[in-house]
């Protein structure tokens, strides 16, 4: 991950700030100065700078010198949750899907060259594949990122792809899978994220086509043989579904 090069320069100190935040986000442990510093590129100076005024406003908190999301964070995510119209258009018939398919739902959306899950409804069986709400990976693999980009405007994609710095020949392979993807109007790839994991995504598009996110099944490989086709049904059809909700 690297921070914003694109901003006036009186936003820097901003946009740093933000980016801290953003990593200690995307971290599933609090984190050290040390770790930060790593992790962000900044310097130890500017990071304390950032820092400090991250912990004064309650965006972070800090405990034995390590930093994590302080309440403020909490309060947003609360506020999101509860005024995300793509969630609360999402969640029931994502509800719906998990039940009659027995296996997990997620709902995931693109920010900043990550696929990130904004709900989650689990399997109530007791081997089953789950994705932490707030849990991000790079967009890069896997049937989320992959339906992700592919229904992205052309431009979006292309600088996706030019980021992931691959040879000329795997760039072309991409694109090609992703336009394959586009025209099939659903992903689905197994292990490529996590080993042993099969997963079936869908676009949710708002009016004008326009990528709101996409609605990922995902269950155990030893689970899907023989329902790969009803699976991927379900799935398409219940991101059909909250489409029409969102026009």
């Amino acid at each position: 991950m690297t921070p914003p090069t694109d901003a006036p320069a009186q936003n820097a100190h901003s946009d740093r700030a933000l980016f801290v935040l953003s990593v200690l986000a995307q971290s599933k442990t609090a984190m050290t100065a040390a770790e930060l510093v790593q992790a962000t590129g900044l310097s130890q100076s500017t990071l304390y700078r950032q820092v400090a005024t991250l912990r004064r406003w309650g965006f972070v908190m800090e405990s034995d010198g390590r930093y994590s999301p302080g309440p403020v964070s909490v309060q947003l995510a609360s506020g999101f949750d509860g005024n995300s119209d793509l969630v609360m258009a999402a969640r029931a018939d994502m509800r719906v899907l998990a039940r009659q398919s027995h296996e997990s739902v997620a709902l995931l959306i693109l920010v900043n060259e990550r696929v990130v899950c904004l709900e989650m409804i689990d399997s109530e069986q007791s081997l089953r594949c789950s994705f932490d709400r707030g849990r991000s990976v790079p967009a890069r693999d896997g049937a989320s990122a992959k339906c992700l980009m592919a229904h992205l405007p052309a431009d979006q994609r292309d600088a996706l792809l030019e980021g992931l710095d691959e040879s000329p020949e795997r760039h072309a392979e991409r694109a090609a899978e992703l336009d394959a993807i586009r025209e099939a109007g659903h992903a689905v790839t197994h292990g490529e994220v996590d080993a042993g994991v099969w997963g079936a995504s869908a676009p949710v598009l708002a009016s004008g086509r326009r990528l709101r996110g996409a609605i990922t099944l995902m269950a155990p490989l030893t689970r899907v043989e023989g329902m790969e086709a009803a699976l991927l049904h379900m799935t398409v059809v219940t991101a059909a579904r909250i489409s029409r909700a969102l026009q």
